[in-house]
This record gives structure tokens, C-alpha cells and sequence, in this order.
């Protein structure tokens, strides 16, 4: 039997497929590529934006007619919102909600051995908060995995959907996590990614802290390098920079949310900090982690990498309040990278229904804007490590004899390919 993967979306959802590519391995399934037509095929879906579910749509109704025979199984964000229009598509055998995600594997494989589905499961909508997360970790990689400690949302932004796809905020325990670590490990992969939907939202469900994964994990043999996918600015505590500025191996390398620069979109999307307490962490975790005047010749460190998230054209951003995003984010920040997402309506959210609505082309504008000061910065920041000393974990990936990998601060680096040091960590100059 013979089972193909198709993930969109974030890296949340291709830890998930690739823990359920392994129980299936596991039950004795090959894997095979989507386009050697398969006898079943996981779709992993994502809803984040409306041209993200479109593409889902189209890449099943594309495996339908490359295998017509195929039992189509799709699970994920959009799975969870659009149930029924999923299961109108041709080919849709079963769609797994994100509260069925525990069924995945179990009803797919009873509906192989039967010819059929496997006995009606009611959808499940999440009611309150639950326990019960997928435990996952992505396995693709020889040098990097992507770590699911987190899932869900409380926090109900007025633009997003993740609350209503994922659930409310909920954790797996450390004892989970540092037992995943080891898995990973185990397989010779030198660098975990730390991931969740509000990763920093960490022990909601389990009365443990965000703080104490990361000791915890820290001490994981065999890991040399950690990152952390994305956490909320307001989570990110003094206690927890101190701690990684204290020489352990988490990486100088955040992902912060901003979404707006304009203190009057921030509230009235229930954002839960203002840019001075954004400006504040940035600064602080600049302070403890950046180079230091007067340090000697023999500890050039890296500069601390910021990969800021920042939404164009929100339902209310006149010019003035765009113009209050590009400012903050060229005179105040001065992030490493900015990842841009033009605002996409979603149905069922407070800002779908309000009448201030952006235009398209307005949006595109300032997306182009906010790509062109991203570019000006990562120059920047690229030039100003030039120099320094750090660490770059070597990759397998080749392109025209090169290979590629990422220093600490995540600057992607090149040298001639030499197999040898496929997945080895090497002190360069950048």
C-alpha cells in the first residue's frame, strides 16, 4: 500500500505530517512522492489566509486527477473550518477536524483494511480546553527538526482564525518535549526548532514555564543548537534573556510577531502589548546578547538576528498608521528581516465585518514598500557581522557545487560542497 504527503502552511503542520508519516511507515505503508500515484494521500491543510485555502482546494482536486482512485485523507487548519467543503471535493474520503488529529492514522488505516470508511466520526469541535495535543516532530531534515511543544490560541486577535482552527492554548509536559528531544537526537540531527501556535504561551495546561523547557531541553544530549520559532513579544521576560545570554545553546535568533507599528491598530486588533513594550524587549535582548564596545579581538560575537511579523493593510490603516509602521520599524527596530502578509479577510473574525476595509491595490503598495526596507535591512545586517566570528551548521542541500548553511544569527552562508561536513557545525568568520 502505498501513501503520498502533501503539506501547506506552517512549520506546525509539517511536524504533524511528518510524525504521521512515520506511524504509517511503521504500520508497514510505503511512502512514495504524490506524483507516482498513490493509493491514499494526507493532504495537510492550512487556513492562515484566503489565498492559502484556494491553494489547498487545487492541490487535492490535482491529486484527484493524477491518481482517480486514491482515498484523498485532509486534515488541518481548514480541515477544522470548512469541513463541508472539503468533503464535496472529489476524491475526499475523510477530513480530520484539528480536534481529530489522535484519529488520523487509526481511522485511515481501518478505512484501507475495510475498502471503505471506517464508521462515521461526529466532528468534534474544540469546547473549552483540552489536554489531548498531537505529540510532533518533523524528521525530513538531516540537520534541523522542527519540536510541537505548544498548540492553540487564547488570545482571539480580531483578524485571525487560529483559535478557531487549533483550539484553545494547550502543551505537551517537559517530561513530553525532553523525551521527543532525545527521539530527535537519537537521529543524528544537531538542531531543534522549538515550535507552537504561541510557543512562549508554554505550560498553560500543565502548570509548568516556558523558562523550564528551555533548561530542560538545554541539557538534552547530543542537541548542539536550539532556536525558537516564534514567540509573542509580551512573553518574552528579563528572566528568560539572562538565562540564554548565560552561554547555553539557544541561538541570537527570534521571530517576534509585531503585526503593526501603530498603537491604535494594535488595540483595536486585541493586541496585548504597544510598541514601547515592543521597542523594549527588542532593546533589552539587544542589550544582553548583542557585541559589547571593548570586547577583545578573539570574541567577535555575532550580532542577535530579528525576523519581525508585520501585516499590510489592516481593516482601519489610513496612510498615517502604515506610515507609523515603516518608521518604527526603520528608526526604532531595525529588524534583521521583516516577514510581510498582506490582510486577508477571514470569514467569522471581528475585522471581517468591519466597513474600513483596505483596498487591494493600497495593500499591494505597501507590501512592495515594506519588501524593499526588508531588503536594506538584511543588507545591513549581513554587512554589519561581516567579520565576526560564529557558528554555521553545514547542510545537504547543493546548488551549482555549493552548499549552504546557517551561522547562529542566521546568515546563510556557502562553500564548495564537501560531503564530510554534511550536518557538522564549524566556527567560521562570517
Amino acid at each position: 500500500m502505498k501513501i503520498a504527503f502533501l503539506t501547506l502552511g506552517c512549520k506546525l503542520n509539517y511536524a504533524e505530517t511528518s510524525t504521521y508519516e512515520r506511524d504509517f511507515v511503521a504500520a508497514g505503508l510505503e511512502v512514495v512522492p504524490w506524483e507516482e500515484k498513490a493509493d491514499v494521500y494526507l493532504v495537510n491543510t492550512c487556513s492562515v489566509t484566503e489565498r492559502a485555502e484556494k491553494k489547498c482546494r487545487n492541490v487535492i482536486r490535482k491529486v484527484h486527477r493524477v491518481s482517480p482512485g486514491a482515498r484523498i485523507i485532509v486534515t488541518g487548519c481548514y480541515a477544522q473550518l470548512r469541513r463541508e467543503e472539503l468533503e464535496a471535493i472529489e476524491g475526499v474520503a475523510r477530513v480530520f477536524g484539528s480536534a481529530e488529529k489522535s484519529l488520523v492514522v487509526p481511522d485511515t488505516l481501518s478505512l484501507l483494511r475495510k475498502g471503505g470508511l471506517a464508521g462515521a466520526i461526529p466532528p468534534s469541535g474544540i469546547k473549552g480546553r483540552s489536554n489531548d495535543i498531537l505529540e510532533a516532530y518533523s524528521s525530513e531534515e538531516r540537520t534541523r527538526s522542527f519540536l510541537k511543544v505548544q498548540d492553540g490560541c487564547d488570545n482571539f486577535c480580531a483578524y485571525c482564525t487560529v483559535p478557531y482552527a487549533r483550539g484553545l492554548s494547550r502543551n505537551i509536559s517537559i517530561a513530553q518535549a525532553v523525551r521527543q528531544a532525545g527521539n530527535i537526537a537519537a537521529g543524528g540531527v544537531k538542531e531543534i526548532v522549538i515550535t507552537g501556535v504561541n510557543t512562549g504561551d508554554f505550560g498553560r495546561t500543565t502548570g509548568e514555564s516556558f523558562l523550564d523547557l528551555l533548561k530542560r531541553l538545554n541539557d538534552v544530549e547530543g542537541i548542539e543548537r536550539y532556536r525558537i520559532s516564534s514567540i509573542e513579544p509580551n512573553l518574552i521576560t528579563e528572566e528568560i534573556v539572562d538565562w540564554i545570554a548565560s552561554g547555553t545553546k539557544f541561538q541570537p535568533h527570534f521571530h517576534i510577531p509585531l503585526q503593526s507599528g501603530a498603537d491604535e491598530i494594535l488595540s483595536r486588533v486585541r493586541r496585548r502589548y504597544t510598541t514601547d513594550l515592543f521597542a523594549d524587549r527588542i532593546g533589552y535582548i539587544r542589550s544582553r546578547l548583542d557585541p559589547r564596545p571593548g570586547e577583545p579581538e578573539g570574541n567577535l560575537r555575532p550580532y542577535v538576528f530579528f525576523g519581525i511579523d508585520v501585516i499590510a493593510g489592516l481593516p482601519g490603516e489610513t496612510d498615517e498608521l502604515f506610515e507609523k509602521t515603516y518608521s518604527f520599524l526603520k528608526e526604532r527596530i531595525r529588524p534583521a528581516f521583516i516577514h510581510i502578509f498582506p490582510y486577508s479577510r477571514r470569514p467569522g473574525t471581528v475585522a471581517a465585518g468591519w466597513k474600513d476595509q483596505v483596498k487591494d491595490p493600497v495593500k499591494t503598495g505597501r507590501v512592495a514598500r515594506l519588501e524593499a526596507l526588508c531588503g536594506e535591512l538584511h543588507s545591513e545586517f549581513v554587512e554589519k557581522n561581516r567579520g565576526r566570528l560564529s557558528r554555521v551548521l553545514w547542510e545537504s542541500d547543493v546548488k551549482d557545487g555549493m552548499m549552504g548553511g546557517y551561522s547562529g544569527n542566521y546568515i546563510r552562508v556557502e562553500r564548495p560542497w564537501d560531503p564530510a561536513r554534511v550536518n557538522t557545525i564549524e566556527d567560521i568568520i562570517l
